[in-house]
This record gives C-alpha cells, sequence and structure tokens, in this order.
C-alpha cells in the first residue's frame, strides 16, 4: 500500500489525473531496468507479471486520495479544458476527450458549461492562426478551414460565425 500511495502522490503531484488515469497508471506495476549509461536503474511503467497489483489495494489508494483532496475530477475536468482550448481544441473533442478519460458525462457537460471560454472566438483565433489574419472567402478555401476545425473539434455553429459575425 505504501508504495503504491507513494507512486500515487507522485503522479498527482505532476499534474491532476482522472481516477481512470491514476487506475491504470497504478495498475501497471514498476520494475526497475539497467540504463544504457551506466549500472543506474530506473523505474518504467512496464507490467510485471510476477507480482500483479491487488484491485483491493488500489481502490484503498483511491479512496485515500480522495479524503485527502488529491484526487478530484471536477477539479481534473475544469483544468484539462483549460489546457485544451488555450492548445486549440473545441469543445466537441475536448468532451470527447474527457470521456475516453472515464470523467462523468454530466460532469463534463457541467465543467464545459461552467468555463467561460467564448468557443467562437476559439475558433476565430485557430483558423486565423492556421491560414492567416484574412480568412479564404473562396468555396473551396473555406471547406479547407471547415475541415480544420471540424477536426480541431469546433461545432459547424461556431465555424459558420467566422464568417457570418466577423469582418474580413
Amino acid at each position: 500500500m505504501n508504495d503504491l500511495l507513494s507512486r500515487a502522490m507522485r503522479l498527482l503531484s505532476q499534474r491532476d489525473h482522472s481516477e481512470a488515469e491514476l487506475r491504470r497508471k497504478l495498475a501497471a506495476q514498476p520494475f526497475m531496468a539497467k540504463t544504457r549509461f551506466g549500472s543506474k536503474t530506473l523505474p518504467t511503467t512496464a507490467p510485471s507479471p510476477e507480482e500483479p497489483v491487488d484491485p483491493a489495494v488500489i481502490e484503498q489508494v483511491i479512496t485515500y486520495c480522495y479524503q485527502h483532496n488529491w484526487l478530484d475530477a471536477q477539479r481534473f475536468a475544469r483544468s484539462y479544458i483549460g489546457s485544451r482550448s488555450r492548445k486549440g481544441y473545441g469543445a466537441q473533442r475536448i468532451r470527447s476527450e474527457l470521456m475516453q478519460k472515464g470523467v462523468d458525462k454530466e460532469l463534463t457537460q457541467t465543467a464545459l458549461a461552467d468555463c467561460d471560454i467564448d468557443w467562437c472566438e476559439q475558433a476565430k483565433q485557430v483558423a486565423q492562426r492556421k491560414f492567416g489574419d484574412e480568412l479564404p472567402t473562396d468555396w473551396k478555401e473555406k471547406a479547407k478551414v471547415q475541415r480544420y476545425l471540424l477536426y480541431r473539434g469546433f461545432f459547424q455553429e461556431e465555424i459558420q460565425s467566422i464568417y457570418r459575425d466577423f469582418a474580413q
């Protein structure tokens, strides 16, 4: 338990994690591997086939982390939304990524609703960063901008607002 708890503390001190991420990382029992540059041994995250981690111990560690507010799904969702939006991703893609990370659907919806991000302005900034300040007006080039923004996770309404609400 102490080894897993110290590992959880180390992981959560680096950045927030979802519960599913933390479970997965704790279940991957580290083993010691020799480096190429000497006799130092460093822990790696490859699973050790000899000693599987007891799920009950992982559950105790997760409970302990929740009790001490080291693990907080709402805080994780808020910080993840902020981080991914600053990197130019839209709400649709962020929602999908949070679901893959095991964050509850209602919690994701609440966090996205509570964030103060103007997704239309965000879509415009991402498009201008990729395609220049003067966005194309030609149909073929506009389609390229739309495909790019859809890939980045913006909704069709937000993409259309770039051309409808903002002067070129």
